[in-house]
């Protein structure tokens, strides 16, 4: 199980270059994926959007990749020469037609910044390319086991509130039998009450009471409850799969039964425990939330 929240980050070093890789993403339904490039690396953005693809299957997820020059080894100093020799022959000429004295101020050349430029030095363009797509997978291993250590101390405490869940499960299948004498005491004496002045036999008040409990039965709630439960358990099994849809399906499934079998019970001890079990599934709810 993986948390669809996480960090992760890895960088390079060499031949006067520095390349790093951050990645973090928030929880969302779907995947959506941001990646933050350099211009010069523009072109490559559809394959590296690719391999986060491949590597995150939920979540709002944001990569950022960052590109810079050492000192004194990534930049170089270039002079514009056709250029500066056309100002410098300006400069002579205006000297002999006016009759100027003194020398050629070269400060003020080089001040002009269609003169001199510093530009940076670039490898081979797909050499880097490949470089950034290793540093990304680097990075992307880094976000993996970052999610998959959130993952796991979620599980845990989901897999307790699971447990509590079928403990509640088996109280509400004692409960049910303990009432269910006292229910049918109950019903009977409706059923009576209704049936006052009217002529019915004791075999139809019978099956008339016989009809009215089967439809307040909670047996087969209780059986899905438990089926959805330890399907919950064997999905936490399920490694670093992504598990989130599916718990929350089944989780859809359990607080479904849960409220058909408050609706269906008017006895009090049913009724506590149904709403403990709902708290119970209320705050795994939110857990599988931030669960890819």
């Amino acid at each position: 199980m993986r948390s669809m929240t996480g960090y992760g980050q890895a960088s390079w070093q060499g031949e006067g270059v520095k390349i790093s890789v951050e990645i973090r993403s928030v929880n969302q339904r779907f995947l959506e994926a941001r990646l933050n490039l350099p211009r010069e690396y523009a072109s490559a953005e559809p394959q590296w959007r690719q391999v986060v693809q491949e590597a995150v299957a939920r979540g709002k997820v944001e990569v950022t990749v960052g590109r810079s020059g050492l000192v004194g080894s990534d930049f170089t100093v270039e002079v514009n020469e056709p250029l500066a020799r056309a100002y410098v022959e300006a400069w002579r000429r205006l000297q002999a037609t006016l009759d100027l004295g003194g020398t050629i101020d070269m400060q003020a050349i080089l001040a002009r910044p269609e003169l001199v430029r510093v530009v940076e030095r670039r490898g081979e363009p797909s050499e880097e390319l490949e470089r950034v797509e290793q540093v990304l997978r680097q990075a992307l291993e880094s976000f993996g086991r970052a999610r998959e250590k959130e993952g796991r101390a979620l599980g845990r405490d989901m897999l307790r509130r699971v447990t509590h869940l079928a403990q509640l499960v088996r109280q509400l299948r004692k409960r049910v039998v303990a009432a269910a004498p006292e229910a049918a005491a109950r019903l009977r004496q409706r059923v009576e009450s209704i049936a006052a002045g009217v002529n019915v036999t004791a075999e139809r008040l019978a099956q008339e009471v016989a009809v009215i409990a089967s439809r307040g039965d909670v047996t087969e709630e209780l059986v899905r409850l438990e089926s959805h439960l330890v399907a919950m358990r064997e999905t936490f099994q399920a490694g670093s799969e992504p598990v989130g849809k599916r718990l929350d399906f089944l989780l859809q499934e359990v607080h479904r039964e849960v409220n058909t079998v408050a609706s269906k019970s008017n006895d009090l001890g049913i009724t506590n425990l149904t709403l403990e079990a709902r708290g119970e599934i209320e705050k795994l709810r939110e857990q599988v939330q931030n669960v890819e």
